[in-house]
Order: C-alpha cells, then sequence, then structure tokens
C-alpha cells in the first residue's frame, strides 16, 4: 500500500520521525509539492497525507486508487471532503493536538501587546538603557490585565484553556459558543456576541472558519467594540477583514491588534495590517512546538491505522 505526504516539511522539519506511518505502508514523502502538481504526485497512492495543499474534486477524480485522505491539522476546510464522501474515501483529521500550545501562544501575543518586552530587550541590547538619564525607562504604554474583560469568540477546548489562563491573570472572561457547556460556565459568562464585542477590552478569537464565522471582524462589528479595544487572532485569517481591521487600528478604535494567521499565507505584501499601526504580526506558528507537531505524527498514524483495521477514527465527513 502506498502512502504519500504531500506536503509534510512544516510537520517535520527534520526534528521527528515519519516511521509511525512508514510503519504502515510504502511511505512516499515530500516536504513540499506544488498544487498544480498535487494529483500526480499523489498518483497511484491509495493514501494521501496532507497538510495545506487543496484536495478537490478534480483531484479526487485523477487519482482512482485514493482510498483515504488524512489531514495533519485540525482544519480540514483544504479537502473537499463532501465529494469525498460521495465517492466513499474517508477525511480525517487531528482533532486534539495544540490546545495548549495554542492558548500559550494566544496569551504571549497579548502580554507582548501589554509588556513590548521584545522591544525592550532590544532598547537595552543597543545600549540605550546604559545611556539613559533614568534608572528606567519605557517606550509603550504597559498595561495591567488583572480587573480587565477578555471577551472569547469560539469556546471549545483552545478557548476555553485560553479562559483559563487568563482567569489566572485575574481577567474576567466572556464567552460567545454555539454549544455553550458546563465546562466552560466553570470559567466564563455566556453572552451573546453583541454583549461581547461591547463589553471586552480584550477580545480573542479561537472559532474556526465557516460560512457564518467568515468575516465576523469586520467595520460594523468593530464599530460596536470598546474605543482602544485590543483584538487577538491565532485560529483562521478569513475570520476578520483584513482592510477594516487596518482602519481600525490606524484610527485607534482597535489599540492593538497581534495576528498569527492572516487571509492568505504567506502574507502578501501588500497585506494592509503590514503597515497598520499597532500591529503585531507572526507566521502561523501557534501550533508548531516540537510536543505538538508529534502528537500530530501520532494521532494521524493511529488515524490511519485504525482505517487500515476497519474502524476509522476521527473521520470529518461520515
Amino acid at each position: 500500500m502506498k502512502i504519500v505526504v504531500l506536503d509534510g516539511y512544516t510537520e517535520n522539519p527534520g526534528d521527528l520521525t515519519w516511521e509511525p506511518l512508514a510503519a504502515l505502508g510504502d511511505l512516499e514523502v515530500h516536504d513540499r509539492s506544488r498544487q498544480e502538481d498535487v494529483a500526480e504526485v499523489i498518483g497511484d497512492a491509495e493514501i494521501a497525507i496532507v497538510n495545506k495543499l487543496d484536495i478537490t474534486k478534480e483531484i479526487i477524480d485523477a487519482c482512482p486508487n485514493l482510498r483515504y485522505i488524512g489531514v495533519l491539522a485540525t482544519g480540514y476546510d483544504c479537502v473537499d471532503y463532501r465529494y469525498a464522501r460521495e465517492k466513499g474515501i474517508p477525511v480525517t483529521n487531528i482533532p486534539v493536538y495544540g490546545t495548549n500550545s495554542v492558548a500559550q501562544f494566544a496569551i504571549s501575543l497579548l502580554l507582548e501587546i501589554c509588556e513590548h518586552v521584545g522591544h525592550h530587550d532590544q532598547a537595552v541590547h543597543e545600549g540605550r538603557w546604559e545611556n539613559n538619564q533614568d534608572w528606567c525607562f519605557w517606550e509603550y504604554p504597559l498595561i495591567e490585565l488583572a480587573g480587565k474583560t477578555m471577551g472569547i469568540i469560539g469556546f471549545g477546548r483552545i478557548g476555553q484553556t485560553t479562559g483559563r489562563i487568563a482567569k489566572a491573570l485575574g481577567m474576567k472572561i466572556l464567552a460567545n459558543d454555539a454549544h455553550p457547556n458546563d465546562a466552560g460556565r466553570e470559567i466564563a459568562e455566556y453572552v451573546d456576541r453583541d454583549t461581547l464585542l461591547a463589553q471586552s477590552d480584550v477580545i480573542a478569537l479561537h472559532c474556526p472558519l465557516f460560512p457564518d464565522t467568515e468575516g465576523i471582524i469586520n467595520k460594523d462589528t468593530i464599530a460596536k467594540m470598546k474605543d482602544g479595544v485590543i483584538l487577538i487572532n491565532n485560529s483562521r485569517g478569513p475570520l476578520v477583514v483584513e482592510q477594516d481591521l487596518a482602519d481600525a487600528l490606524n484610527s485607534g478604535k482597535v489599540y492593538a491588534a497581534a495576528v498569527d494567521v492572516v487571509s492568505t499565507e504567506p502574507i502578501n505584501g501588500d497585506n494592509p495590517l503590514l503597515t497598520a499601526k499597532n500591529c503585531i504580526i507572526t507566521p502561523h506558528i501557534s501550533w508548531a512546538p516540537k510536543e505538538s507537531r508529534q502528537r500530530i505524527m501520532d494521532t494521524a498514524a493511529d488515524n490511519l491505522r485504525a482505517f487500515l483495521e476497519g474502524h476509522p477514527e476521527n473521520v470529518v465527513n461520515l
């Protein structure tokens, strides 16, 4: 049985091993593949493992031996999973692997806005403390989070973990989610989205990208927010209308934003957030600690093994 990994480099740039998958068949790993070559790369393989490349209807039709598609991530919008279901091809994902790392990164982004640790470290190394006439200095407003309100849109595993950390910092937590639950109620008060927008000092996005969440941060929803709000997005880039956010940053309506994701990745040079005021941008790395990637590797192998044994797990297109 032939297994093809289409775009494996970001999952394993060399610090992990593909052995868990190699043990299940004849494994062929491509660090990167061009989108236009995906059908050719899959070829006669029965198993395709993908991260971000698109597996379209046309590609599925061009690969008649294909029996299984495994996604090395939680999000699976890169696969035409509905058409795969019609063809009897299960699509699996990795539902739990980066809960702690993504939540940790969300708080890291927020703390960087509040403290600007990197900027002040650089200033010291440049000799600006050594030559300062006072015993300390700061070049951005420093913000204490205790007593402030964080609103989290999307309150699943990651949202709740972020909420627990923020609550430990002394913040009040509001949550908006389609499926309120008791675990969430222990951390946050569930409110409607307009209430969350109006009352939050910090808004964090932890919701999936669906048609009804695409562009949920836009000029209209921003207008409902507090003046000087902080926005954190390390979920999905298209949740935000980037020009509207850039305009709000430049006007001061939004004090600062920190994003680990953008609408097109890698980022386009004309993305308006690149030149917006007080905007921190990191290159989609919330998920990337080695510990998280190891869980991806292990779960991907477990998913495929379960399929081969006749009891598929983590199938998203049943």
